[in-house]
Protein backbone atom coordinates (compact mmCIF):
# COMPACT_ATOMS: atom_id res chain seq x y z
CA UNK A 1 0.00 0.00 0.00
CA UNK A 2 1.25 3.57 -1.45
CA UNK A 3 2.19 5.62 1.94
CA UNK A 4 0.81 9.12 1.89
CA UNK A 5 2.97 12.08 2.49
CA UNK A 6 1.32 12.74 6.14
CA UNK A 7 2.95 9.22 6.94
CA UNK A 8 6.09 9.87 5.70
CA UNK A 9 6.31 13.30 7.15
CA UNK A 10 6.18 10.76 10.64
CA UNK A 11 8.71 7.88 9.12
CA UNK A 12 12.32 8.18 9.90
CA UNK A 13 13.87 10.24 6.95
CA UNK A 14 12.97 13.80 5.82
CA UNK A 15 11.07 13.80 2.92
CA UNK A 16 12.88 15.55 0.03
CA UNK A 17 10.78 17.42 -2.24
CA UNK A 18 11.96 19.10 -5.83
CA UNK A 19 10.77 22.04 -6.98
CA UNK A 20 8.65 21.27 -10.24
CA UNK A 21 6.55 24.06 -11.94
CA UNK A 22 4.91 21.73 -14.65
CA UNK A 23 3.75 18.56 -16.13
CA UNK A 24 7.38 17.84 -17.33
CA UNK A 25 9.71 18.77 -14.47
CA UNK A 26 6.86 16.62 -12.65
CA UNK A 27 7.37 13.99 -14.51
CA UNK A 28 11.23 13.87 -14.45
CA UNK A 29 11.90 14.35 -11.41
CA UNK A 30 9.75 11.63 -10.76
CA UNK A 31 11.69 9.56 -13.14
CA UNK A 32 14.66 10.80 -10.92
CA UNK A 33 13.29 9.37 -8.25
CA UNK A 34 11.32 11.76 -5.98
CA UNK A 35 8.87 10.70 -3.91
CA UNK A 36 7.30 14.09 -3.50
CA UNK A 37 7.14 17.33 -5.00
CA UNK A 38 6.94 20.74 -4.71
CA UNK A 39 4.99 23.37 -7.34
CA UNK A 40 6.57 26.43 -6.59
CA UNK A 41 4.67 29.33 -6.93
CA UNK A 42 7.91 31.24 -7.94
CA UNK A 43 9.16 28.74 -10.16
CA UNK A 44 5.49 29.64 -12.13
CA UNK A 45 6.12 32.57 -12.53
CA UNK A 46 9.52 32.66 -13.07
CA UNK A 47 8.94 30.37 -16.28
CA UNK A 48 4.87 30.93 -17.19
CA UNK A 49 4.79 34.66 -16.72
CA UNK A 50 8.89 35.41 -17.54
CA UNK A 51 8.72 37.86 -14.27
CA UNK A 52 9.94 37.86 -10.84
CA UNK A 53 7.98 36.11 -7.28
CA UNK A 54 5.89 38.96 -6.51
CA UNK A 55 2.51 38.15 -6.69
CA UNK A 56 1.18 38.11 -9.92
CA UNK A 57 0.53 34.53 -10.17
CA UNK A 58 -3.21 34.00 -9.93
CA UNK A 59 -5.40 31.10 -8.05
CA UNK A 60 -6.62 29.87 -11.66
CA UNK A 61 -3.02 29.47 -13.05
CA UNK A 62 -2.09 27.59 -10.15
CA UNK A 63 -4.76 25.49 -10.45
CA UNK A 64 -4.81 24.67 -13.95
CA UNK A 65 -0.76 23.59 -13.22
CA UNK A 66 -1.91 21.35 -11.26
CA UNK A 67 -4.41 19.57 -12.93
CA UNK A 68 -1.63 19.56 -15.54
CA UNK A 69 0.99 17.56 -12.92
CA UNK A 70 -1.58 15.58 -11.71
CA UNK A 71 -2.72 14.05 -15.25
CA UNK A 72 1.02 13.37 -15.81
CA UNK A 73 2.01 11.89 -11.77
CA UNK A 74 0.65 10.56 -8.76
CA UNK A 75 3.69 11.34 -6.64
CA UNK A 76 2.59 13.55 -3.72
CA UNK A 77 2.30 17.25 -4.33
CA UNK A 78 2.66 20.00 -2.08
CA UNK A 79 1.27 23.41 -3.57
CA UNK A 80 2.53 26.85 -2.80
CA UNK A 81 -0.63 28.61 -2.42
CA UNK A 82 0.75 32.21 -1.41
CA UNK A 83 -1.41 33.56 0.96
CA UNK A 84 -4.56 31.92 -0.04
CA UNK A 85 -5.31 34.98 -2.51
CA UNK A 86 -6.90 36.76 -0.20
CA UNK A 87 -8.67 36.66 3.55
CA UNK A 88 -10.21 33.19 5.07
CA UNK A 89 -13.40 33.04 2.33
CA UNK A 90 -10.49 33.30 -0.46
CA UNK A 91 -8.09 31.35 1.28
CA UNK A 92 -11.17 28.18 2.11
CA UNK A 93 -12.15 28.72 -1.87
CA UNK A 94 -8.28 28.51 -2.56
CA UNK A 95 -7.85 25.08 -0.84
CA UNK A 96 -10.99 23.58 -2.16
CA UNK A 97 -10.11 24.15 -5.80
CA UNK A 98 -6.59 22.84 -5.26
CA UNK A 99 -7.52 19.59 -3.01
CA UNK A 100 -9.69 19.13 -5.94
CA UNK A 101 -7.00 19.35 -8.25
CA UNK A 102 -4.99 16.94 -6.85
CA UNK A 103 -2.74 19.05 -4.23
CA UNK A 104 -1.70 16.66 -0.80
CA UNK A 105 0.02 19.76 0.69
CA UNK A 106 -1.04 23.76 0.52
CA UNK A 107 1.49 25.80 1.71
CA UNK A 108 0.35 29.13 3.28
CA UNK A 109 1.57 32.03 4.23
CA UNK A 110 0.88 35.25 6.22
CA UNK A 111 2.22 38.02 4.14
CA UNK A 112 0.18 40.97 2.79
CA UNK A 113 -0.90 41.38 -0.64
CA UNK A 114 0.98 41.89 -2.93
CA UNK A 115 3.45 39.40 -1.18
CA UNK A 116 7.22 38.61 -2.14
CA UNK A 117 9.39 36.14 -2.69
CA UNK A 118 10.38 35.19 1.21
CA UNK A 119 13.72 35.80 0.18
CA UNK A 120 13.20 39.29 -0.83
CA UNK A 121 13.63 42.41 1.11
CA UNK A 122 10.97 44.83 2.48
CA UNK A 123 8.53 42.19 3.03
CA UNK A 124 4.82 42.77 5.00
CA UNK A 125 3.04 40.37 6.96
CA UNK A 126 -0.27 40.81 8.10
CA UNK A 127 -1.29 40.78 11.76
CA UNK A 128 -0.95 37.22 13.90
CA UNK A 129 -4.43 36.72 14.79
CA UNK A 130 -5.37 37.11 11.25
CA UNK A 131 -3.70 34.39 9.31
CA UNK A 132 -4.54 32.13 12.60
CA UNK A 133 -8.06 32.39 11.68
CA UNK A 134 -7.49 31.67 7.67
CA UNK A 135 -5.48 28.83 9.06
CA UNK A 136 -8.74 27.73 10.64
CA UNK A 137 -10.53 28.74 7.66
CA UNK A 138 -7.98 26.33 5.31
CA UNK A 139 -8.77 23.46 8.29
CA UNK A 140 -12.15 23.58 8.21
CA UNK A 141 -12.11 23.99 4.08
CA UNK A 142 -10.38 20.48 3.09
CA UNK A 143 -12.42 17.52 2.67
CA UNK A 144 -9.62 15.45 3.92
CA UNK A 145 -7.35 15.01 6.77
CA UNK A 146 -4.73 13.67 4.64
CA UNK A 147 -4.66 17.01 2.58
CA UNK A 148 -1.87 18.78 4.83
CA UNK A 149 -2.13 22.84 5.79
CA UNK A 150 1.08 23.95 5.86
CA UNK A 151 1.97 27.25 7.50
CA UNK A 152 4.56 29.66 6.48
CA UNK A 153 5.55 32.45 8.68
CA UNK A 154 7.67 35.16 7.03
CA UNK A 155 8.42 37.69 10.20
CA UNK A 156 11.83 36.46 10.53
CA UNK A 157 12.68 39.69 8.15
CA UNK A 158 9.69 41.62 9.64
CA UNK A 159 9.39 41.70 13.36
CA UNK A 160 12.47 38.80 14.25
CA UNK A 161 12.87 35.21 15.05
CA UNK A 162 10.88 35.22 18.26
CA UNK A 163 7.76 36.69 17.11
CA UNK A 164 8.13 34.46 14.21
CA UNK A 165 8.58 31.66 16.37
CA UNK A 166 5.56 32.83 18.90
CA UNK A 167 3.47 33.40 15.15
CA UNK A 168 4.56 29.23 14.23
CA UNK A 169 3.06 28.13 18.14
CA UNK A 170 0.21 30.06 17.22
CA UNK A 171 -0.08 28.32 13.73
CA UNK A 172 0.35 25.07 15.21
CA UNK A 173 -2.46 25.98 17.70
CA UNK A 174 -5.26 26.77 14.44
CA UNK A 175 -4.87 23.55 13.34
CA UNK A 176 -1.54 23.96 10.79
CA UNK A 177 -0.56 20.07 10.31
CA UNK A 178 3.42 21.61 9.28
CA UNK A 179 5.09 24.81 10.40
CA UNK A 180 7.42 27.20 7.86
CA UNK A 181 9.60 30.02 9.08
CA UNK A 182 10.57 31.11 5.83
CA UNK A 183 14.21 32.98 4.97
CA UNK A 184 16.01 32.49 9.11
CA UNK A 185 19.47 33.94 7.77
CA UNK A 186 21.73 31.47 9.62
CA UNK A 187 22.62 28.39 10.51
CA UNK A 188 21.90 29.54 14.34
CA UNK A 189 18.85 30.41 13.52
CA UNK A 190 17.83 27.34 11.94
CA UNK A 191 18.96 25.63 14.80
CA UNK A 192 16.94 27.55 17.14
CA UNK A 193 13.69 26.78 14.66
CA UNK A 194 13.96 23.29 14.99
CA UNK A 195 14.90 23.16 19.20
CA UNK A 196 12.30 25.37 19.47
CA UNK A 197 9.24 23.41 16.97
CA UNK A 198 10.02 20.09 16.00
CA UNK A 199 8.31 18.72 18.94
CA UNK A 200 5.48 20.75 18.07
CA UNK A 201 4.66 20.04 14.37
CA UNK A 202 7.22 18.23 11.36
CA UNK A 203 9.35 21.18 10.00
CA UNK A 204 9.86 22.89 6.41
CA UNK A 205 13.01 24.04 5.41
CA UNK A 206 13.41 26.17 2.08
CA UNK A 207 17.04 25.84 0.17
CA UNK A 208 16.81 28.54 -2.04
CA UNK A 209 20.66 29.08 -4.07
CA UNK A 210 21.58 32.79 -3.57
CA UNK A 211 18.84 33.47 -0.92
CA UNK A 212 19.33 34.57 2.88
CA UNK A 213 19.42 31.03 4.49
CA UNK A 214 22.64 29.01 4.34
CA UNK A 215 21.90 25.95 1.64
CA UNK A 216 22.29 22.79 3.62
CA UNK A 217 21.98 18.86 2.12
CA UNK A 218 18.21 16.92 3.28
CA UNK A 219 20.41 14.81 5.50
CA UNK A 220 21.63 17.87 7.28
CA UNK A 221 18.75 19.66 7.72
CA UNK A 222 17.42 16.36 8.82
CA UNK A 223 19.73 15.60 11.46
CA UNK A 224 18.67 19.41 12.61
CA UNK A 225 15.01 18.11 13.12
CA UNK A 226 13.13 19.24 9.78
CA UNK A 227 10.85 16.65 8.57
CA UNK A 228 10.64 18.22 4.85
CA UNK A 229 13.15 20.16 2.67
CA UNK A 230 12.01 21.79 -0.56
CA UNK A 231 14.28 22.87 -3.21
CA UNK A 232 11.85 24.57 -4.78
CA UNK A 233 13.84 27.02 -7.78
CA UNK A 234 16.74 25.16 -7.88
CA UNK A 235 15.38 23.64 -11.56
CA UNK A 236 14.41 27.25 -13.00
CA UNK A 237 18.14 28.44 -12.32
CA UNK A 238 19.60 25.32 -13.65
CA UNK A 239 17.29 25.94 -16.85
CA UNK A 240 17.97 29.49 -17.36
CA UNK A 241 21.90 29.04 -17.32
CA UNK A 242 21.19 25.91 -20.02
CA UNK A 243 18.71 27.85 -21.91
CA UNK A 244 21.29 31.15 -21.74
CA UNK A 245 24.49 29.03 -23.22
CA UNK A 246 21.94 26.89 -25.95
CA UNK A 247 20.07 30.31 -27.35
CA UNK A 248 23.74 32.12 -27.11
CA UNK A 249 25.36 29.57 -29.32
CA UNK A 250 22.80 28.90 -31.51
CA UNK A 251 22.45 32.93 -32.21
CA UNK A 252 26.11 33.32 -32.88
CA UNK A 253 26.66 29.89 -34.64
CA UNK A 254 23.82 29.40 -36.57
CA UNK A 255 23.52 25.70 -35.55
CA UNK A 256 23.20 23.34 -32.21
CA UNK A 257 26.13 21.34 -33.28
CA UNK A 258 28.43 22.69 -30.64
CA UNK A 259 25.45 22.02 -27.52
CA UNK A 260 24.80 18.31 -29.13
CA UNK A 261 26.18 16.45 -25.71
CA UNK A 262 24.79 18.96 -23.46
CA UNK A 263 21.26 17.93 -25.17
CA UNK A 264 19.36 15.06 -25.36
CA UNK A 265 17.68 14.45 -28.64
CA UNK A 266 14.69 13.20 -30.79
CA UNK A 267 14.22 9.66 -29.85
CA UNK A 268 15.67 10.18 -25.77
CA UNK A 269 13.10 13.15 -25.33
CA UNK A 270 10.41 10.80 -26.86
CA UNK A 271 11.23 8.09 -24.06
CA UNK A 272 10.85 10.60 -21.45
CA UNK A 273 7.27 12.19 -22.42
CA UNK A 274 6.33 8.66 -22.85
CA UNK A 275 5.33 8.94 -26.65
CA UNK A 276 5.54 5.07 -27.30
CA UNK A 277 3.52 4.49 -24.49
CA UNK A 278 0.59 7.14 -25.87
CA UNK A 279 0.42 5.83 -29.22
CA UNK A 280 0.04 2.27 -28.33
CA UNK A 281 -2.52 3.04 -25.33
CA UNK A 282 -4.06 5.00 -28.74
CA UNK A 283 -3.91 1.97 -30.75
CA UNK A 284 -5.26 -0.52 -28.24
CA UNK A 285 -9.16 2.03 -28.34
CA UNK A 286 -8.91 1.81 -32.54
CA UNK A 287 -11.85 -0.45 -33.67
CA UNK A 288 -10.71 -3.32 -36.20
CA UNK A 289 -9.90 -2.41 -39.33
CA UNK A 290 -11.67 -3.17 -42.81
Amino acid sequence: MTSTLKQDLAGPRAVLAPGVYDALTASIATDAGARCLYLSGAAIAYTRLGRPDIGLVTMSEVADTITLVRDRVTTPLVVDADTGYGNALNTQRTVRLFERAGANALQLEDQSFPKRCGHLSEKRVIPRDEMVGKIKAAVDARTSAETLIIARTDAVAVEGLEPALERAHAYAAAGADVLFVEAPGSIDQLTTIAKTLSGVRPLLANMVEGGRTPVKSASELEALGFRLVIFPGGIVRALARAAGAFYGTLVQSGTTASMRNEMIDFDQLNDVIGTADMLALGKSYEGPTT
